[in-house]
């Protein structure tokens, strides 16, 4: 009997992940360790087992379970650590050794060869076994793992294991940032609080009934309260308003979600500031939260009539899909990479 890693992508529906244990008991194995990635096409569920089966017989059986893509490989004892003890102390070690990232990379997704690349180098390949982590921008690391294709999550904690190296950035939650719109205008951007409840309401009272439409999904006159303060709890999201004038004229959210490793995110820009790049400039803030958050993919979900949302969305790397509702989009974004790459 040996211990095997096993890799397998399945649709995200009730019970899949039920079914792939069943499979494995069925050949006799022993779940050991088990992780839940999201990824680009469904759900990544990895494995630790202690199986007597051989690879390719349990790579048959997870296939006839429903799983995709699946790869089996020979793991060790070792790799039965507990991962968030492991994480931390990779993190202490490169806390006080931070030359040594390349090398602690490697240990953290378990690569077989980590290496630094500069200026073009740095392009993304379409090979799933290459994983390219930025660190500046002309300098980044390149990890190969030949065996097991790298998933969002992955290239997500690489992206945030590179921040521990970096020197520590301004408080997001007390800085202000200025943001230039294409016809020069500056706007002010700042962290949502319960100061701006009024400012808030004035900003739905003057955004048209096709405007709160596109955001909430119906004409909402006014946001209620309850959502309000949810907006500006910061364990349940993050979110920013953007002032001109002593108006707020945008609003940008950043919401957590029950699925591990995705957030959610969703706009309302006032009508007559509208299509001057503001939407833009907000999204990759938001995006860039995601980043230093963890977070692998973040989601927005549009009413399929929403033109502006949709090119905005897609000039980003969206991916757009259509969802049991025939009217509402989703747009899934992949940040563990690109939002590393954008400035901060």
């Amino acid at each position: 009997m040996g211990f095997l890693r096993i890799r397998t992508t399945v649709d995200e529906r009730p019970g899949r992940l039920a079914s792939l244990a069943a499979a494995l008991a069925d050949k006799g194995g022993n779940i050991l360790g088990l992780s839940v990635q999201p990824d680009t096409d469904g759900t990544v569920d990895e494995f630790v087992a202690e199986i007597p089966a051989g690879p390719e017989a349990v790579r048959e059986a997870l296939e006839a379970a429903g799983g995709r893509r699946v790869r089996v490989v020979p793991a060790t004892a070792h790799e039965l650590t507990d991962e968030p003890t492991r994480v931390l102390l990779l993190a202490s070690r490169l806390r006080t050794a931070p030359w040594r990232l390349p090398e602690l990379l490697k240990e953290l997704l378990r690569t077989d060869d980590a290496r630094w690349v500069y200026g073009s180098d740095m392009s993304d390949l379409p090979d799933p076994t290459l994983l390219t982590v930025p660190v500046a921008p002309r300098r980044a690391i390149r990890l190969r793992r030949a065996e097991l294709p790298f998933t969002l999550t992955e290239a997500a904690r690489a992206a945030s294991f590179v921040r521990l190296a970096q020197p520590p950035a301004d408080p997001a939650g007390s800085a202000e940032r200025v943001v230039k719109l294409a016809d020069g205008t500056e706007t002010q951007v700042r962290p949502l609080t319960r100061l701006y409840r009024e400012a808030l309401r004035d900003l739905h009272d003057r955004c048209s009934p096709e405007t709160r439409r596109f955001r909430y999904f119906t004409s909402m006159p006014a946001l209620p309260d309850r959502v309000f303060d949810r907006l500006c709890d910061r364990t349940r999201g993050h979110s920013l308003v953007a002032g001109s004038d002593g108006q707020v004229i945008a609003l940008a959210n950043l919401m957590f979600t029950p699925d591990p490793g995705i957030a959610e995110m969703a706009f309302l820009v006032e009508d007559r500031w509208q299509g001057r790049g503001l939407g833009t400039a907000l999204a990759r803030m938001i995006l860039t939260e995601a980043r230093d958050l963890g977070f692998a993919e973040v989601r927005a979900t549009l009413l399929s009539d929403n033109a502006r949302m949709r090119r905005l969305l897609l000039s980003l790397g969206a991916t757009l899909g259509y969802t049991e509702d025939p009217g509402v989009v989703e747009a899934r974004l992949a940040i563990g990479v690109m939002a590393a790459a954008s400035p901060s």
